[in-house]
C-alpha cells in the first residue's frame, strides 16, 4: 500500500464521513468477502471499528466492487480519483467505517513513469572503475581465491559463476543494518564471525567489489519505488554488470540468484527489462533463483510484484570503487539519480548534506536522461 496516499484517503474520508448520511449494510460476522472484477476472496476483508474509515484499495478502475457480509451486499463501480464510503453496522450495534478507493497497479504506475527527456545535456560527473590491480581489491581477489570461483569459461559464465558463489557464501538477511566497515573483506569477515547475514545493499556491495577484482565493470544499483522519498521505505538493490563480450549491461541480483532473459534466452539489462514490462513484452528469469536457498522464485513474484514497484527511480554511486560507502570525516561520496519526468519532484539540481555524526558529504545528482545514467564504460 502506499501510505502516504492511504493518509490522505483517511482524512478525506473521515471528512466524509462527518458531512454525509452514508449507505448501511448489516453483518453479524467480521469477516467480509469481497467481489473485485468478478474475482471472490471469501476473507477478503475483516471488519476494523478502530479505524474510521478503514480503507480498501483495488487496482482496478472502472470495474465493480462488491462487498459481502453474512447478512448483506453493497456494491460500486470505481473510478479514479472517486472514494466510495459506507457503513458496516455489526450485530446491530456497533458501526464499520469502511471506504473503496481506486489505488493503480505497480505496473501502471510504472507504465505512467515510461517517459525520460533524452535531450537533457547536464554537465555531469563521469562515472569511475577501480582497476582490479588497487591493492585492496588484489587482497581480495587473492584472499578468497575469486579466479577460481569465476573458472576459465568465458565472460558471461564468469559472472554468473560469481554470482552464485556470493549469494551460497553469505546469506540475505533484510532484518539488520550491514557491519559499519563496508567493503567486502570485512563484511564476509563478520558475517563469518557473527553467523549473520547482510541486507540487499551490503550483498550487492560485496559482489560489486569482486566483480571489479577480477577487471569486471560493475555498479550497484538501488530500485526505489515511486515513493520512496515520501512513506514507502521499501527498495532493494542489485548489480549492473558490464559485458564486454556482449558489450551491454546485465541484470545481477545476489539477494536472489537471479538474472532476467527475453523470450529467446538472451540476457537482459536493467534499463531492458524495466522497457519490457512498460511495454507488456515477454519476461523470464532463471530457473534456480531463490532466496537463501530456501525459497524458490517466481517470476510473477520477484518480477511483476516487487520489482515492478522497485523500478521507478534508480541510484548509484558515482565511483565504483572498494569500501565505497564507508563513512568518515571528511569523505565526499557522490551519487547519480535517474528520474522520470512524471514524478513529483522536478527539479534535477544537485543536493549536497553532511552526515552529523560521521562528517561524511553525500553529493546526490540527478537527471531525467536514461543515457547519462546507463552510459557505457
Amino acid at each position: 500500500m502506499k501510505l502516504k496516499l492511504l493518509h490522505i484517503l483517511l482524512f478525506i474520508g473521515q471528512t466524509l464521513f462527518a458531512q454525509h448520511k452514508l449507505p448501511v449494510i448489516k453483518a453479524s460476522s467480521t469477516i467480509v468477502a469481497v467481489r473485485d472484477d468478478g474475482t471472490l476472496d471469501k476473507n477478503a476483508w475483516t471488519i476494523n471499528l478502530e479505524l474510521k474509515p478503514d480503507i480498501y484499495t483495488t487496482p482496478n478502475k472502472n470495474k465493480k466492487v462488491t462487498f459481502i457480509t453474512d447478512l448483506d451486499s453493497i456494491s460500486f463501480t470505481v473510478k479514479p480519483n472517486e472514494r466510495y464510503n459506507f457503513i458496516i453496522l455489526l450485530n446491530n450495534k456497533d458501526s464499520a467505517y469502511t471506504q473503496i478507493a481506486y489505488l493503480p497497479s505497480n505496473k501502471e504506475t510504472l507504465k505512467n513513469a515510461g517517459k525520460y527527456n533524452l535531450n537533457e545535456k547536464n554537465d555531469l560527473p563521469k562515472f569511475t572503475y577501480q582497476s582490479p590491480d588497487n591493492p585492496h581489491l588484489a587482497a581480495l581477489r587473492k584472499a578468497f581465491n575469486l579466479d577460481s570461483a569465476a573458472g576459465t569459461g568465458n565472460e558471461v559464465s564468469q559472472i554468473l559463476n560469481v554470482l552464485h558463489w556470493i549469494h551460497n557464501l553469505v546469506p540475505h538477511d533484510g532484518e539488520h543494518g550491514n557491519p559499519e566497515v563496508k567493503n567486502a573483506v570485512n563484511m564476509i569477515a563478520v558475517c563469518k564471525k557473527d553467523n549473520r547475514g547482510l541486507n540487499c545493499r551490503g550483498l550487492a556491495t560485496v559482489l560489486n567489489e569482486c566483480y571489479l577484482s577480477l577487471g569486471i565493470k560493475s555498479r550497484f544499483i538501488t530500485c526505489l519505488p515511486k515513493d520512496s522519498l515520501q512513506s514507502d521505505n521499501d527498495c532493494h538493490v542489485i548489480n549492473t554488470v558490464y559485458s564486454s563480450e556482449l558489450k551491454k549491461w546485465l541484470w545481477i541480483d545476489p539477494t536472489f540468484d537471479a538474472y532476467v532473459m527475453n523470450e529467446k534466452g538472451e540476457l537482459l539489462s536493467i534499463e531492458e527489462v524495466r522497457e519490457r514490462i512498460i511495454k507488456d513484452e515477454p519476461l523470464i528469469i532463471n530457473p534456480d533463483a531463490n532466496w537463501n536457498r530456501k525459497t524458490s522464485e517466481t517470476i510473477d513474484h520477484y518480477l511483476y510484484n516487487y520489482m515492478t514497484k522497485n523500478l521507478y527511480l534508480f541510484e548509484c554511486p558515482m565511483s565504483s570503487e572498494y569500501d565505497s560507502e564507508t563513512s568518515e570525516a571528511g569523505k565526499k561520496i557522490t551519487y547519480l539519480r535517474l528520474v522520470p519526468l512524471d514524478y513529483f519532484v522536478k527539479s534535477i539540481d544537485k543536493t549536497n548534506r553532511t552526515d552529523e555524526k560521521s562528517k561524511t558529504e553525500f553529493i546526490i545528482y540527478k537527471t531525467n536522461n536514461p543515457n547519462m545514467f546507463w552510459q557505457t564504460p
